[in-house]
């Protein structure tokens, strides 16, 4: 049984088949990420209109948030806090595999498979961002 919201599913809706396919397989990467890494349940909802993750538990991690646009059709955009040094550490750790902004966008090609380890990496680093700050 698909435990997506209605929102999202709702928002996804309208987007091309590529960047449904592509959007359903990085929702799967962020729960299994949440599952492995202990983080708890996850607050899943829209975010400023865009599908978007959190940790329900205080302290633990940063927002991830994912969207398509017709201005940038060939891409699926990842999301993170432009507070954080988040996307400056994915384009150190993968220099050429998102279009990355430095700051917060992260774009995935829809023409290029999905890159799991390194989607995995970055909801992973940002899921965990509090946490990890505080562990040192």
């Amino acid at each position: 049984m698909d435990t997506t919201p209605s929102q999202i599913l709702d928002r996804t809706a309208t987007w091309p088949e590529k960047a449904q396919s592509c959007f359903a397989q990085l929702r799967g990467i962020v729960h299994d990420v949440a599952t492995q890494a202990d983080i708890g349940p996850l607050d899943e909802s829209l975010k400023w209109g865009q599908p978007a993750w959190r940790p329900k538990r205080a302290r633990t991690g940063s927002t991830l948030r994912v969207d398509w646009s017709p201005v940038a059709p060939n891409r699926l955009l990842a999301f993170v806090d432009c507070k954080t040094d988040l996307a400056a550490r994915m384009d150190n750790r993968y220099p050429q595999q998102f279009h990355n902004d430095g700051r917060r966008a992260l774009g995935f090609d829809l023409d290029a498979p999905l890159d799991e380890d390194a989607v995995w990496h970055l909801a992973h680093i940002t899921l965990t961002y509090h946490r990890s700050k505080r562990q040192g």
